[in-house]
């Protein structure tokens, strides 16, 4: 039995599950609603306040499913509920961020400014200049928006420029060394 899909997820306080036909789930909490389609063939039902996830048969994709159908439930809850914020650090010499209504600004030693609209359900935080912090609901989509900001210029190994994660560890490397 999967050990993860086996634990019955907890609805706190304050927090709506519903499960349609086709097992289209939707939770509604203090910071929004999310929906999601989840594999039909396994079983998701609501038993006092606990949302459990059984599947049909011991197949190796039930198992796989089973599993993840019971993190993403998780995740929704966990979202509606605290949120997901993620942290990006911008580094090196005029490398910086500011932000604009919706829109995020970063100069990256391009020769012009790298614009980014936050994206539906997104917001974005410009904590001094050298420090972005992605929210939002979907743990998804914080997490594919915080990816595309770090692609704009990933760091490089020498001297460490570039946008980076707050808990990412750069390995550095030595620079060449001439001959004498």
């Amino acid at each position: 039995m999967s050990r993860i899909g086996r634990m019955p997820v907890a609805i706190p306080a304050g927090v709506t599950v519903t499960i349609a036909e086709g097992n289209k789930v939707t939770v509604k909490g203090p910071k929004g609603t999310l929906e999601r389609e989840l594999p039909v063939e396994l079983t998701i039902e609501e038993k006092d306040g606990h949302v459990i996830v059984s599947r049909p048969n011991d197949l190796k994709r039930m198992k796989s499913l089973h599993g993840l159908t019971r993190t993403l439930i998780n995740n929704m809850i966990h979202g509606v509920t605290e949120g997901y914020e993620k942290v990006l650090e911008v580094n090196g010499v005029g490398y910086r961020a500011a932000k604009q209504g919706k829109k995020l600004t970063l100069n990256l030693g391009y020769s012009h400014p790298v614009e980014m609209e936050d994206p539906e359900g997104i917001e974005t935080v410009c904590d001094g200049q050298n420090k972005i912090i992605v929210k939002g609901i979907s743990k998804e989509k914080v997490g594919q928006y915080a990816a595309e900001i770090r692609d704009k210029r990933r760091p490089e190994p020498y001297k460490g420029k570039g946008i980076k994660y707050a808990d990412e560890v750069i390995r550095r490397k030595v620079g060449k060394t001439g001959k004498k």
